[in-house]
């Protein structure tokens, strides 16, 4: 048993080490963990990582050849699980330059779809090739089915309640009662014989009618590095749109602001509708935005971007100050994604947290909770 486990012990130290000259194991490979160790090097190998290669250590790499990037992608998808499939994807589209090949639709069919593929896909829409753009095409819907199934129900049954509390009854049902506010509401009723509240007054939600009750505007930032929080804020765009309470707007913008919201019944033509990279400037999507606020008491407005303004800082703060001001709900999102808060311009953040719109990045499963929050006007769940 003891021999068992040290063996065991030295393959995984082999496994890790990479199987140079000094890695000290003297563990040889076989089978399926050659195969993997293989798989590896041509990607994390001196050779794969474009680095040069000394004597004793493994090569490997995948070159510019398309039938050998084809088999290892296949043979990542047979050695390790879908999670870790995704990352080496992403690693040698990075390290490697691979972006070329994924203009080719028989490798789009080869890649495992995720969000940052797609980011990658939309990088790229504007060299794809028509033989290569419906294979893109089918490669970004199934990504935002997956986003959707993940996320769309709990968003509209998050959203739905939040809209019903927003609404402020004065003869509610029982189960509709907001006791919280009604204490409030009869505090001076206290009896101090029966240290207890008379509620003369109720106070109770109401139910969501079918009339539009709130406007929501979602204004994304589409520089390069916002790519996934594009993907989601497409998604959650169309989920908001599908709901017949809210009336949602979508509005992407670089140096350019462009309204895609006629496109938002289906988000993967608003994905592709958008165009990664290139400038910023933030004020003149905020003032496009602020044009198209018809009813500032009843409007929430998200703002998605990393704050690097390439237009009038003080502009753009003199009019989320004046959004504000007229009523308006107004989230700064520097991220909606899975990956945390990204590299963001922090004066710019500091200034909008000094007029009351806290900037934070925020994950695809915190969303529904922080738009919660904002519509029924009561402080967002800053992480």
């Amino acid at each position: 048993m003891a021999g068992t486990e040290a063996a065991e012990r030295l393959r995984r130290w082999r496994m890790v080490l990479g199987g140079g000259e000094a890695d000290g194991t003297g563990c040889a490979l076989s089978g399926a963990d050659a195969g993997m160790d293989a798989a590896l090097g041509a990607l994390y190998g001196a050779d794969g990582g474009g680095g040069r290669k000394r004597a004793g250590e493994r090569s490997g790499g995948l070159g510019g050849s398309a039938p050998r990037v084809a088999r290892w992608l296949g043979d990542i998808r047979t050695y390790f699980p879908t999670s870790v499939v995704q990352v080496m994807q992403r690693d040698a589209i990075q390290r490697l330059g691979l972006s070329a090949l994924l203009l080719e639709p028989e490798m789009l069919e080869a890649v495992e779809p995720d969000v940052h593929l797609v980011g990658t896909l939309l990088s790229l829409n504007k060299a794809m090739p028509e033989t290569t753009r419906e294979t893109a095409r089918a490669v970004v819907r199934k990504v935002v089915e997956q986003v959707e199934k993940r996320l769309a129900s709990r968003t509209r049954a998050t959203l739905t309640g939040a809209l019903d509390r927003s609404a402020r009854v004065s003869r509610p049902r029982h189960a509709d009662i907001d006791w919280d506010r009604t204490i409030r509401a009869n505090l001076k009723n206290y009896l101090p014989e029966y240290r207890t509240v008379v509620p003369e007054r109720l106070v109770g939600y109401g139910r969501a009618a079918r009339a539009v009750k709130k406007e929501v505007v979602l204004c994304i930032d589409q520089s390069g590095s916002m790519a996934a929080s594009v993907v989601y804020a497409s998604v959650f765009g169309a989920v908001l749109a599908s709901m017949r309470s809210i009336a949602t707007r979508l509005v992407v913008f670089d140096t350019a602001v462009v309204d895609l919201t006629d496109q938002l019944d289906d988000p993967v033509d608003v994905l592709f509708g958008t165009q990664l990279g290139g400038g910023t400037d933030i004020n003149r999507a905020l003032a496009y935005c602020q044009s198209k606020i018809t009813r500032p008491a009843d409007t929430v407005v998200v703002l998605i971007s990393d704050l690097y303004e390439g237009g009038i800082r003080d502009e753009m703060l003199k009019r989320v100050a004046a959004m504000k001001a007229a009523g308006v709900e107004f989230v700064t999102l520097l991220a909606l994604s899975d990956e945390g808060a990204p590299a963001y311009d922090r004066d710019h953040a500091a200034a909008l947290a000094a007029l009351g719109a806290p900037a934070f990045a925020c994950t695809p499963d915190l969303f529904p909770e922080v738009m919660a929050a904002a519509l029924e006007k009561r402080p967002l769940p800053v992480p």
